[in-house]
């Protein structure tokens, strides 16, 4: 019977052959097998697990319920080949996340934030990237960290299509661009290319000042600057509207504009749901209840229906 390393070592590569990245869980899971090892422990058992999850003493209960979950999802696995095994149960240390409230931009907010980022005193090219960056961003309901690893190659001005790669499970997708959204892009290439005459350093779209992939502390740095600036945040807020709230806001407003034009917004959610990238549909039916606008829009129309066949 393989040990329990050897176990986990055929478990994370399973579940990364099926699109999971796992850098942490992985990381979180050799830790609890090197604490069994300590304690001789050859088959995982729910005290041991939990002794585990529950360090450090100090810490919040949702890392806490996280270990566990880490040890649970490979108990399950491991229990096919030792029956030993016992699996944490689900309401051993349980813990529901609380979504952020999302922030949902107006369009003067979205101006104000772009015409911000043209007045950055910074290298020359760094105000147009941080001004395409944002307005990408609103536009395409792209995650901050896609927007981050896309390539030269990855743009195709003449198709209007960005071409998002290995995002989350590993998927690649393909996310149509509008034609001004296009026409923006067209001019910060070349800006960039003028910005680096011998070439950058790197291949990717948006760049640092010296032409490399730009840094996503420097970026939410910058993207805080320019929420004080705007006035989204007070002078010593440390809480405030996200730049992944610019994800919110695109998914709100496409919901919102289907209701609105009357379309069954119902039939289109799963092709919102594979523009988004999201791997479940229900991650996308949360913004219904996170948009006060659409739950009236919802309501109206139930109402309507009832009124039609009461």
């Amino acid at each position: 019977m393989n040990t329990l390393r050897q176990s986990a070592r055929e478990y994370l590569a399973m579940r990364r052959s099926l699109g999971f990245k796992l850098q942490r869980p992985a990381a979180q899971l050799f830790d609890f097998i090197t604490f069994m090892e300590r304690y001789r422990a050859s088959y995982i058992t729910v005290p041991l697990a939990l002794a585990w999850a529950k360090q450090p003493a100090d810490a919040q209960p949702a890392t806490w319920a996280q270990r566990l979950s880490y040890v649970r999802i490979f108990a399950r696995y491991r229990s096919a080949t030792d029956p030993r095994t016992q699996v944490p149960p689900p309401d051993l240390l349980p813990y529901r996340p609380k979504r952020a409230r999302p922030y949902l931009y107006s369009n003067r907010e979205i101006r104000d934030l772009l015409r911000a980022a043209l007045r950055l005193q910074h290298h020359s090219l760094q105000p147009w990237t941080f001004y395409c960056l944002l307005g990408l961003l609103s536009v395409s309901g792209m995650r901050v960290g896609e927007a981050q690893n896309l390539r030269l190659q990855d743009l195709d001005l003449k198709a209007g299509v960005l071409t998002v790669r290995n995002a989350k499970f590993g998927k690649d997708r393909l996310v149509p661009l509008h034609a001004s959204t296009c026409r923006v892009l067209s001019r910060y290439l070349a800006r960039r290319q003028r910005a680096f005459v011998n070439g950058a350093p790197s291949d990717y779209l948006f760049v640092s000042a010296r032409g490399n992939r730009l840094d996503g502390k420097c970026l939410r740095r910058i993207f805080y600057r320019l929420s004080h600036q705007v006035g989204l945040r007070a002078p010593c807020d440390r809480h405030g509207p996200r730049l992944h709230d610019l994800r919110h806001r695109f998914a709100s407003h496409t919901l919102l504009r289907w209701y609105r034009s009357g379309v069954d917004p119902e039939h289109r959610l799963p092709v919102l749901s594979a523009y988004l990238g999201h791997a479940h549909w229900s991650d996308t039916y949360w913004y219904l209840s996170a948009f006060p606008e659409l739950m009236r829009e919802a309501m109206a129309r139930l109402e309507r229906r009832w009124e039609q066949h009461p």
